[in-house]
């Protein structure tokens, strides 16, 4: 576990527990559009969401062993005393299922950044490089010889903040969100390189 000072708060970055399923299904909610090009409608983006960021499937992607999740904790911010959670990684283990991003990722065994996302408000804060710096650090102790991801291409801040954090383009492959077929960009990063400070 890491606790990091960030220029507006302390956060914790911890691994997430079966308990979070709800907070994370939320969190996934709303930060998933963030990621998506302009031009995802909103009937797609609540569809993807449905399909992929309900509570059951949290309860399913943190009782995988091949996956890592981890979350950013601000602390008890509200009037019951519970913390809130303003972003969460998901690491997933083993080869990588889209055909596009296999033959791009040179080195195995291989890990990918499935997830990477932070409250709209948190942004600029610090917490989402604390957050990579941490999920940097769990990927490795996992034993993979690098990490990858899929970004798309129109999304120019998430693209500067892994090219930040040590990753660079290998590569394309396709996401679907409602029916349209995007364009994504294919990033790795060597394990062997220490994070970023």
């Amino acid at each position: 576990m890491l606790v990091t000072q960030t220029t507006e708060t302390t956060v914790r970055i911890r691994p997430a527990e079966p308990t979070d399923a709800a907070a994370l299904s939320a969190l996934a909610a709303a930060t998933f559009p963030l990621a998506c090009p302009p031009h995802t409608t909103a009937e797609a983006i609540a569809a993807f969401i449905a399909e992929h960021f309900g509570v059951g499937h949290f309860a399913g992607y943190l009782a995988d062993r091949d996956r890592i999740l981890l979350v950013a904790e601000e602390p008890a911010t509200d009037a019951a005393g519970e913390p809130r959670l303003v972003g969460y990684t998901m690491l997933v283990a083993g080869e990588p299922a889209d055909a596009d991003a296999a033959r791009a990722v040179a080195a195995r065994p291989a890990i990918e950044f499935s997830k990477v996302y932070v409250l709209a408000d948190a942004h600029g804060t610090g917490t989402g490089a604390a957050l990579m710096r941490t999920s940097l650090e769990a990927a490795q102790a996992s034993g993979a010889a690098t990490a990858w991801l899929g970004v798309n291409e129109e999304n120019a801040r998430a693209i500067a903040f892994y090219e930040r954090h040590g990753f660079a383009k290998v590569g394309r492959k396709h996401f679907t969100v409602g029916g349209r077929v995007e364009d994504d960009w294919v990033f790795e990063r060597p394990l062997a390189v220490p994070p970023v400070e």
